[in-house]
């Protein structure tokens, strides 16, 4: 910054103060202030006061006299040049002379310094004012000249580097990439089995899960100069400057070779051409053009690796994607538990963790979670620690802090009436009811009437492993659950109110795709029913063709109000089966506002007992 600042000229302001001031200086060395003004007089006037003995003083400078009386009165004359004052005072007697004080004064050098000082200032300001004309062209100049080049970061001698023991987890992804690395220190040894280097290596995943992470950890492992660039920073809106920018960066690189560049968000430029949007000369395309053609031009074996991240592959023009251009497509998928764990670690090293905080089970509580996100529990369990005073972290911090991340934070602005925490109440326990006694739905950890983020009230399922596929059962027990507030209030009040309308909205979704997109429905068919658009720029109501006729479509809505129907009988059967119990259960919730799993079991202990699924969970 300190670099920056010193290579730009004085500030115009500072020049303008700096001239007010000379301005000022001068008026008052030629205006001082607190002096009696001198009168102009004639010279035949300084003869006469002279004559009458009134003069005691008398100053001669060059063509100037100047002269005081007996009363402090000063006055001045000019006589003409190369006149002496005896010549001027010849008419005045001698003894009036005698008693007077004359000092003649040489002020033929003052009088040139003068004029001399006179005369420069004023080229001094004229020569400031063009320097500073020129200093603000050439500065207009240099942005002129410099608007295509590239802006590319280039991180060579980091003093603290990100290597790949930074990275929890993500085992396959860092194995893809540190062969990329032993490929750039060691290049002859793939070379020797006619291994080719890869020209590109595309980091695909969700945000959040360590894309950019994993690229500052290539640049600290390869020792190899390492370009960054956002996709962004190549559009502008001029026509030409993207791909000028693009050809600045290559040619930085291949100067740099071997060197890895690494483009951040390449779905800017990287979208599918000939969308209709802009024709050929969209500079977008353009830029996109010049990527391709760098990456797979004429020249071969540059050195030069291109790394990209993004988490829109879909998106992505397909020549970016075939081989030759970007060889290796590394997926950076969300964390498992294991990893969840490991990253839990990784960030829990600066901080005072409590004896006995079990990250392991935090790691349980948190499926789905992306490496950002835990990080982000771990800071918020930080703050509120450091909020409350206490000096070390504790497990049940954390909790409060997943809690928080995931369903917002608690709204004690929001004060419901007594009527609203009954029906709340009675809402979030026919939820945990239907959902503890179904066996297909995930373990209930908490139920609260607290307001958390948008909802009034919450009922929190969390699963014990990892999922990667669902069932038809699973769904369908994940819907009487999501419909189990509905018929809880419908039962107890004999009507309901706004609160269920996005497990309505949710339940009717996950319905929809089962017949839609999953298969599962025997009326229907394994068949799939619309089709996403290829052309990305639309949006996603106008993204789907419809490929299906009216009838089919009748027959989709029919089928899809037949299986949320059947969960919402699945829900009435077991709540009413459950009365006594949704009674019991809602009235302690009332009061104490929040139920663990604990608490949930030991309340329906009398219904665990009977159940064959609700005795397994427990």
């Amino acid at each position: 910054m300190a670099t920056a600042l010193q290579k730009k000229g004085p500030s115009p302001i500072i020049a303008i103060l700096i001239l007010g001031l000379l301005i000022s200086a001068i008026y008052t060395i030629w205006n001082p202030i607190g002096e009696k003004p001198w009168e102009q007089v004639a010279l035949s006037t300084f003869v006469q006061d002279v004559e009458s003995g009134t003069v005691t003083e008398v100053d001669v400078l060059d063509n100037r006299v100047n002269y005081v009386l007996a009363d402090d009165t000063q006055k001045y004359a000019f006589k003409e040049y190369g006149q002496t004052v005896d010549e001027v005072l010849a008419a005045v007697p001698d003894s009036v002379k005698e008693g007077l004080e004359i000092n003649i004064t040489d002020t033929s050098s003052d009088g040139l310094w003068l004029n001399i000082g006179l005369s420069i200032i004023p080229i001094i300001f004229i020569i400031g004012f063009l320097w500073f004309m020129m200093r603000g062209a050439q500065s207009s100049n240099n942005q002129a000249l410099s608007f295509g080049k590239s802006s590319a970061r280039l991180h060579d001698n980091e003093k603290e580097r990100t290597t790949f023991d930074n990275v929890a987890g993500l085992k396959e992804a860092k194995e893809e990439l540190v062969e990329v690395v032993d490929f750039l220190k060691n290049p002859s040894k793939y070379t020797a089995m006619g291994a080719k280097i890869p020209k590109g290596v595309m980091l695909v995943g969700s945000p959040g899960n360590g894309k950019t992470l994993l690229a500052r950890a290539v640049a600290g492992e390869a020792n190899v100069p390492f370009f960054s660039i956002s996709g962004s920073e190549f559009v502008e809106m001029f026509v030409g400057v993207g791909a000028s920018r693009v050809r600045d960066l290559f040619k930085k690189a291949k100067r740099n070779a071997p060197c890895i560049v690494f483009m951040d968000e390449i779905d800017a430029v990287g979208r599918q051409r000939g969308t209709g949007v802009g024709g050929g000369h969209d500079e977008r395309e353009q830029t996109l053009n010049q990527i391709l053609t760098e990456m797979d031009g004429f020249e071969t074996n540059t050195g030069v690796i291109v790394m990209a991240a993004t988490n829109r592959p879909d998106v992505l023009d397909p020549a970016l994607l075939r081989p030759g251009r970007f060889d290796r497509r590394v997926v950076v998928d969300s964390p498992s538990m294991d990893d969840r764990e490991a990253i839990l670690k990784v960030h829990s090293k600066n901080k005072p963790l409590a004896k006995g905080t079990d990250l392991r089970h935090i790691a349980k509580q948190t499926p789905g979670f992306s490496g950002a996100d835990l990080e982000n529990v771990l800071n918020e369990a930080a703050i509120m620690t450091a909020r409350q005073g206490n000096k070390e972290i504790t497990g049940h911090d954390i909790e409060m802090a997943v809690e928080k991340v995931q369903l917002g934070p608690e709204r004690k602005s929001r004060v419901l009436t007594d009527k609203e925490k009954e029906v709340t109440a009675y809402h979030e326990c026919g939820h945990a009811i239907v959902g503890h006694l179904l066996s297909e739905c995930d373990p209930l950890r908490k139920i609260t009437i607290i307001s958390l983020g948008m909802s009034l009230g919450s009922t929190w399922f969390v699963p014990e492993d990892d999922n990667h596929m669902y069932t038809q059962e699973k769904f369908e027990h994940e819907m009487a659950s999501l419909l189990g507030g509905y018929v809880a209030e419908e039962m107890v009040f004999g009507q309901v109110s706004t609160g269920p309308s996005n497990d309505l909205e949710r339940a009717t979704g996950m319905a929809r795709r089962m017949v839609t997109e999953y298969g599962m429905s025997s009326v229907v068919g394994p068949t799939v029913f619309g089709e996403k658009n290829h052309e990305v720029f639309l949006g996603r109501d106008f993204g789907h063709v419809k490929n299906y006729s009216e009838e089919k479509a009748a027959v989709i809505d029919k089928e899809v109000q037949s299986l949320v129907e059947k969960a919402y009988k699945k829900a009435k059967e077991i709540l009413t089966k459950h009365r006594k119990d949704l009674s019991t259960i809602a009235k302690t919730l009332k009061e104490k506002e929040t139920l663990t799993r604990e608490e949930f079991i030991g309340l329906l202990e009398g219904t665990v007992k009977h159940s064959g699924a609700a005795k397994k969970r427990a």
